[in-house]
């Protein structure tokens, strides 16, 4: 009975050190942020499933596009920002999430997707994004929702690198998945 009581209670000073650890942690982390803004480029492709290719035949497009992204994070684990791709070439692609439309084609010259986005990172690291915004184009407006992941490494003087995969999908119309990377630096 005498080992037993010794392991519990070399167990539960175990446990009461780390849940120690884990607070001063915790203090020294929300002592040491500082809300920050940053600013990247990203150099990215958009994966369109539901393309048409130049002779009008069912094609999986990779398009080229750019990223401008500006964020602000107001906590440690939480910030806002507003995300903006722009597909740099001309495209068709099969208009199929709207009942009703199919084999409809859209056209899609150049366009432009700001978002305005929500990021949770639960470490350094990683964040998850989920937001709204449009895609314009001279044929027309799309409304969007995008979620995406991002991956960061920092970097000296308030540099960093990150890659991310986010999904579009342009309501009434079709989907996207964009794969890029990036560098940002906060100020």
């Amino acid at each position: 009975m005498k080992r037993i009581s010794g392991f519990l209670v070399a167990f539960l000073l175990i446990i009461a050190g780390q849940l120690s650890a884990q607070e001063k942690d915790k203090v020294e982390t929300e002592e040491t942020f500082v809300p920050h803004h940053s600013i990247g480029v990203v150099l990215a492709h958009a994966h369109v499933f539901q393309g048409r290719d130049a002779e009008g035949n069912r094609s999986v497009l990779s398009l080229p596009s750019w990223g401008l992204d500006y964020n602000y994070k107001f906590h440690p684990k939480w910030g806002i920002g507003l995300h903006t791709d722009i597909i740099v070439e001309k495209f068709m692609v099969d208009k199929h999430l709207q009942s009703g439309s199919s084999g409809e084609v859209l056209e899609r010259s150049h366009p432009i997707a700001p978002a305005i986005l929500g990021a949770f990172s639960p470490n350094h690291h990683w964040s998850f994004l989920f937001g709204a915004g449009a895609e314009f184009a001279k044929e027309g407006n799309l409304f969007l929702n995008r979620a995406g992941i991002e991956y960061a490494a920092e970097l000296p003087r308030d540099w960093e690198v990150f890659g991310s995969l986010a999904y579009d999908i342009k309501w009434n119309a079709y989907d996207t998945w964009v794969l890029g990377i990036g560098i940002s630096r906060k100020f």
